[in-house]
């Protein structure tokens, strides 16, 4: 006992100091994200209990993310099979659309009512903290490659660059790396759409002001003010991953500015438009 006892200390305090840097990330990870997005202060961010990921951004800044499944109660009582089902938020994968991270803050505390807790989500509001919090947030990560043409599609070897070079003349905005799967927030949302298994992918971007989509389910044809105009799949997008290679519904809300928050009515009308399809149109696949 006396050993053990001695023991104790030592144990409490290597456990404090294993929970105190996860703590102090999310602390510095909201400060810095109440500065950059005015919309969400940083006592808000730090409310909604993200966590941080084991992986880390380029530059070593926490991947912030919640898991949000359905109450027991309603899960057994709605749910066949016992198996809600998921659906994976993703905002901020560039990091100068900063509407599309703010959104899905704002959607954060509604996934907690009503028919929204019929669902099982995983949110990850900025797949791009790099960017997002550069001096002048960038689109591309800290190693200047775009996040949304880096992921790991059958084409990528083939095509990716030769896209990027024909298509969009070497446009450093849109560079996808040196290799597939390069970089390690892009390794981070494969292995989570891998190990969560979502039934949906929704990812938030801006500005084109308008909804986007690819998979199988059929598509949405309005959220709000946003009608349907699909953009097509590229070499390394998110679209073109879960979408195409994975035969994971993938719907790509693009916000009309992104700097400027839509209207509180219309971030409303969007989400339940949202719901609705979902409703209609996404079950759980076992």
């Amino acid at each position: 006992m006396r050993c053990v006892s001695r023991r104790l200390p030592g144990l409490l305090l290597l456990s404090l100091a294993l929970f105190l840097p996860r703590v102090g990330w999310a602390e510095d990870w909201c400060a810095a994200i109440g500065k950059r997005l005015k919309s969400v202060p940083a006592a808000q961010c730090r409310a909604l209990e993200l966590q941080p990921a084991a992986v880390r951004s380029q530059q070593g800044r926490a991947l912030m993310w919640r898991d949000l499944p359905p109450p027991a109660k309603k899960l057994a009582s709605r749910q066949p099979g016992g198996r809600a089902p998921r659906v994976l938020v993703i905002g901020g994968i560039h990091g100068d659309e900063l509407t599309s991270a703010a959104l899905v803050f704002r959607w954060l505390p509604w996934m907690q009512e009503g028919e929204a807790t019929h669902y099982h989500w995983r949110v990850i509001p900025v797949a791009n903290p790099d960017g997002l919090l550069a001096g002048k947030p960038t689109r591309v990560n800290a190693n200047g490659v775009d996040l949304n043409r880096n992921f790991a599609t059958p084409d990528w070897h083939k095509d990716a660059h030769a896209y990027w070079q024909r298509k969009t003349e070497r446009d450093p905005r849109r560079y996808p790396g040196k290799a597939a799967s390069s970089e390690p927030e892009t390794r981070w949302l494969e292995s989570e759409i891998g190990q969560f298994r979502p039934d949906v992918i929704v990812s938030v971007h801006a500005p084109y002001g308008l909804l986007d989509y690819d998979g199988p389910a059929r598509q949405p044809q309005r959220f709000g003010q946003l009608t349907l105009s699909r953009l097509g799949v590229y070499p390394g997008s998110l679209g073109n991953y879960g979408g195409v290679h994975k035969n994971v519904p993938v719907v790509t809300i693009e916000l009309p500015h992104a700097n400027t928050m839509p209207p509180a009515r219309e971030q409303r009308a969007i989400w339940a438009d949202m719901l609705n399809w979902l409703r209609r149109n996404i079950v759980a696949r076992g």
